[in-house]
Order: structure tokens, then sequence, then C-alpha cells
């Protein structure tokens, strides 16, 4: 974005806050936290499909500049569930292999705490009152954690169950592109198509993606005060 096609924003818009004012990152997103996640798994339906990894990326903002970064990345392999199906074609697709014995997965329940633990601190120590799913197709992502969530009865999920940020809408907004690679590629980051479709790679490449597209936002547009 040009600066000649920048929105102008008056010092006065109470919606706009000066360039040199940092907010607290619970400011930035109407006290929402978002944290990007990817899930591998054995098919596209989430009640059905067996959950097989998450990964989440916490992002953190700059107490200097306010700029948007991912700060740390959780993940844990996760036991398809009982009853679960795995269609063959995803396992070609995502490489795992569930009865391995060094992936040294874990329960659904065990795995929605580890993922979720470190989220909840986040919450504490930013002030959030809830994580907001970011991910690449989101609704994807989202309808994977939530059928879990169900499935074992856990009752403190930090996420929101419906809302989310979609980096392919964003990446189409931004860069014009709609597909992971693509959209990374577009923003200036780095992209290695031999590690694509592992949770912890993909989380950490749409992590990187929703940060610049954010960042870039705020540099030409300004930072939006939600308070």
């Amino acid at each position: 974005m040009s600066e000649h096609n920048a929105p102008q924003t008056s010092s006065d818009d109470p919606r706009r806050i000066q360039s040199t004012e940092i907010p607290p990152l619970r400011t930035r997103f109407r006290a929402f936290l978002p944290v990007v996640v990817d899930v591998e798994t054995g098919g596209l339906q989430a009640e059905t499909d067996a959950l097989l990894q998450i990964a989440a990326v916490i992002l953190r903002a700059d107490e200097h500049s306010g700029r948007l970064y991912p700060a740390e990345t959780h993940t844990c392999h996760v036991q398809p569930f009982e009853g679960a199906r795995i269609d063959p074609k995803a396992l070609e697709l995502n490489g795992i292999d569930p009865e391995h014995p060094l992936r040294m997965a874990v329960p659904e329940r065990d795995a929605l705490g580890k993922v979720f633990n470190p989220v909840r601190q986040e919450l504490r120590n930013t002030g959030c009152n809830r994580a907001v799913l970011v991910g690449h197709n989101a609704f994807f992502d989202l309808a994977f954690l939530n059928a879990a969530v169900t499935r074992t009865n856990f009752k403190r999920n930090p996420f929101h169950p419906f809302s989310s940020f979609d980096t392919a809408t964003l990446g189409g907004l931004a860069y014009g592109q709609t597909v992971l690679a693509k959209a990374v590629k577009a923003a200036g980051i780095e992209w290695d198509a031999k590690e694509a479709h592992s949770a912890i790679y993909d989380a950490e490449k749409t992590a990187e993606l929703f940060c610049a597209i954010v960042n870039r936002w705020d540099e030409h547009c300004g930072r939006p005060s939600s308070f």
C-alpha cells in the first residue's frame, strides 16, 4: 500500500491514537488475544475425523514500537479418539504416521490442556478477556478444536467458540493472495515447501503473515484503539 493510497486519519479522530502512544495488546483487538493455531488431521470432517497434531503460536506486541511478533510456539501430537476416521490421503499430505512410536502422542484432553494452559497464562499476563483463533482458512482449525473440546468435555477453553481471524481473507486483501504459500511469499517472508503441512511450520508462517498484515496496516493507516 503506497502512502498516496493510504486513508488519511485526523489527529482528532477518537478511533486513532497518536503514533507515539503504544497501547497494550489488549487495546488492539477489543480485549481479544490473537493466537495462531494450525491442526493436522485425519480428514476434513471435524466430528468424525482424527485430530493428530495441534500447534499454537502466541503473539506479543513490542513495548516500544507496538509491532506484533510471534513469541512462543506450543505444540502437541494427539492420539486419535476412539472410533476416529483416518483418510490415508490426509496422511499422505501431512506425512503423519499415527502409530509411529516417536510421535509421543497424548489423548485429546491432555493435548488440549498442554496447548490451552499457556494461552490462559497469556490472557492473565495481558489482561485480555478471550483468545481468538487466527488461522489460514480458520474455520477448519476452529471446527476441529471445538469438536475436541466437545468430545472431551473440556471446561476451560480459552478460545472464542466462533470468532476468528482468517489469514486467507486478510492475505487476499493485503497481497491479493489467498493460498498460504503465495501470501507468505508476497509478504516477503521465506517459505520452504518441504516443511509445509507440518502444524508447527504452517502455524509459525501463518503467524508471521498475520503480524506482517497487522503491522503494515498500523504503519500506513494508523493504529486503531478499541477503547
